[in-house]
């Protein structure tokens, strides 16, 4: 969802890398094995934890070791993850879906096996009931090729590209296309699976704004969820499938409104303020969670469905690093999860609530590369 538009650009604002993933292992750390310490960390180039970050996570495992990795989700037995990569040494020329049994595959000496067609740019793919078919969005119906980043903006303003070649599609194990759920005009992407299994939660232009819809597994039973001006994106289903969280613009004033208006019209979204939000899955209840200023994003619910953990930037003015939090349903009881000075995002649990992997520009050797990590989930 946000993780190819995240790498399109890196400003000075942000300095952000684009894909991250980052898993919490279930195998016990290894006395000599580097990949499983939980000791407390003396470099960010590194995988030790901080003491803080020892209150919530243990034996951290990487997965991935190039490139930028990111939106890494859980098959329903969690034994797979499928994910996003533009890593040059697995043929991907932008991003595009792989998956992986994050337990005994090996990333680092064998590529992990190519879900989507290899063609145009993919985003946010999710396993479907029985783990042999996933749903993903895809730009391959505009053309073969990446469609363009969009160049560095004379204004300085950090933006991300709305492709309007985004369609959703399902396919199974061995990357073949089943079936196309999305073929209205302008972008439909951001798709999550609920759950249970049943239901789709999505991002779409179709109305001229960027909304939240939802639909069934085969693509009927649309349903429009938000309606206020602003980009309604990268939304997640909580985990007894009756609510939403997500993140969003809500541009108020007139200078506001004509920017966002303007921008959109290019086919571009400033994401510099987003705040998190929560409604029944029907749209009522509507609730901001989060003031806290800066971008706030990437919300996934607790296993016990009362938390979020999300990244954030707020407690800085430079606009990076981005951090790990978590934060009450009902706006309360923030805290910090992670304390790197580059960048954690895309957190996603396991359907078990035993494990957590997110994406993270640490232990990177200095380079840009954003990897998939996954780390045993001790918090409360």
């Amino acid at each position: 969802m946000v993780l190819q538009k995240i790498q399109t650009q890196i400003t000075m604002r942000f300095q952000l890398l684009a894909l991250i993933a980052l898993s919490f292992a279930c195998s016990q750390p290894k006395e000599n094995d580097e990949e499983l310490q939980s000791t407390v960390a003396t470099s960010q180039d590194s995988l030790l934890l901080s003491e803080n970050e020892m209150k919530y996570l243990r034996n951290i495992k990487q997965l991935t070791f190039g490139g930028n990795n990111a939106e890494a989700y859980w098959s329903f037995d969690d034994e797979m993850l499928v994910f996003q990569s533009d890593y040059a040494a697995w043929g991907a020329k932008c991003d595009q879906i792989f998956y992986t049994h994050w337990k005994t595959d090996n990333l680092k000496n064998n590529p992990p096996k190519r879900l989507s067609t290899g063609l145009g740019r993919t985003t946010c793919a999710y396993f479907l009931p029985g783990n042999e078919s996933i749903v993903y969005a895809s730009t391959h119906l505009g053309g073969e090729n990446c469609p363009p980043v969009p160049e560095r903006r004379a204004d300085g303003k950090y933006v991300w590209p709305i492709y309007d070649s985004y369609d959703i599609f399902t396919a199974d194990i061995n990357g073949n296309l089943i079936t196309q759920l999305t073929d209205e005009p302008g972008y439909d992407g951001e798709a999550t699976l609920s759950p249970q299994g049943d239901k789709i939660v999505f991002t779409s232009m179709r109305t001229g704004d960027l909304e939240l819809y939802t639909m069934n597994t085969d693509g009927s039973g649309v349903r429009q969820i938000t309606t206020d001006l602003g980009y309604d994106g990268g939304a997640f289903f909580s985990p007894d499938g009756n609510k939403l969280i997500w993140r969003a613009s809500r541009p108020e004033t007139e200078a506001e409104i004509l920017e966002y208006k303007e921008l959109l019209a290019e086919g571009l979204v400033k994401p510099t303020e987003m705040e998190l939000y929560v409604a029944n899955v029907d749209g009522t209840e509507m609730k901001k969670i989060t003031d806290l200023g800066q971008a706030n994003w990437a919300p996934f619910f607790h296993p016990s469905g009362e938390k979020i953990i999300f990244a954030s930037n707020h407690h800085t003015e430079r606009g990076f690093p981005f951090n790990l939090y978590m934060i009450n349903l009902d706006g309360t009881g923030l805290v910090r999860i992670t304390e790197n000075d580059t960048f954690d995002a895309f957190p996603v649990f396991s359907n078990d609530g035993k494990y957590l992997v997110f994406s993270s520009n640490r232990n990177n050797g200095g380079t840009r590369d954003t990897n998939l990590f996954v780390a045993e989930w001790i918090g409360d």
